[in-house]
């Protein structure tokens, strides 16, 4: 006797992907798509309404990048498992995940299998990695997890940084996180003191470099 239907949730700000990837799953019979999104935001609030069992996460979301939105799907929906869908396999990036709580990453570049094996282990809630994923950054994971400088930041100053990096001034960025110009600006120079930054171009530049936002 089948299963019952996992339900997944797409978020990737590129329409071909999404409609490749809605393809791919509603190929299987146990799985459907109950929801898209093109941005981080709009992925957290689409997953506040239908509950998900699968988030299948790009990593560079607008406004709420992917590590954020693993961060606040675990925080809202412990139940919905998060796969990261990504172009990176930078070893940073992946660590970065992982201690957000992702329980799966897989590359864009593998095969279909690749994604649908990552899907059908997380509906029964076993992880999953991609083969990029050393054996060596798993245990360094689950031993010391080691904070790298970008895990130095608190939640709401990778959001501020993230959407200074996207060109919103701080009257934009207060609106958008409901919060007074002066606390954006004091997260904006606590998060720039942490990361010994002196200029808004040089925070761009650390994060492109991190994947917060794309070049």
């Amino acid at each position: 006797m089948a299963g019952p239907i996992k339900r997944i949730l797409i978020a990737d700000d590129h329409d071909a992907i999404r409609r490749g990837v809605r393809t791919l799953l509603e190929s299987r019979a146990d799985l459907r798509v109950v929801a898209e999104a093109s941005s981080g935001g709009q992925a957290l609030n689409a997953a506040r309404e239908t509950t998900p069992d699968i988030a299948i996460v790009d990593y560079s979301l607008p406004l709420l990048n992917g590590r954020e939105l693993t961060v606040a799907l675990r925080r809202e929906l412990p139940r919905t498992e998060i796969l990261i869908y990504t172009m990176y396999d930078q070893e940073s990036l992946i660590l970065d995940v992982l201690r957000a709580g992702a329980r799966g990453f897989i590359l864009k570049s593998e095969t279909e299998d690749h994604l649908l094996a990552a899907v059908s282990a997380l509906s029964v809630h076993r992880p999953y990695f991609s083969a990029a994923v050393p054996d060596s950054l798993l245990e360094q994971f689950l031993s010391t997890r080691p904070r790298s400088g970008s895990g130095a930041l608190t939640r709401r100053e990778r959001e501020i940084v993230q959407l200074i990096a996207e060109g919103k001034i701080n009257r934009e960025i207060a609106e958008l996180l409901d919060i007074s110009i002066k606390t954006v600006e004091t997260h904006r120079a606590t998060a720039m003191h942490k990361l010994n930054l002196r200029t808004t171009a040089d925070l761009v530049r650390y994060a492109v470099r991190n994947h917060i936002v794309e070049a």
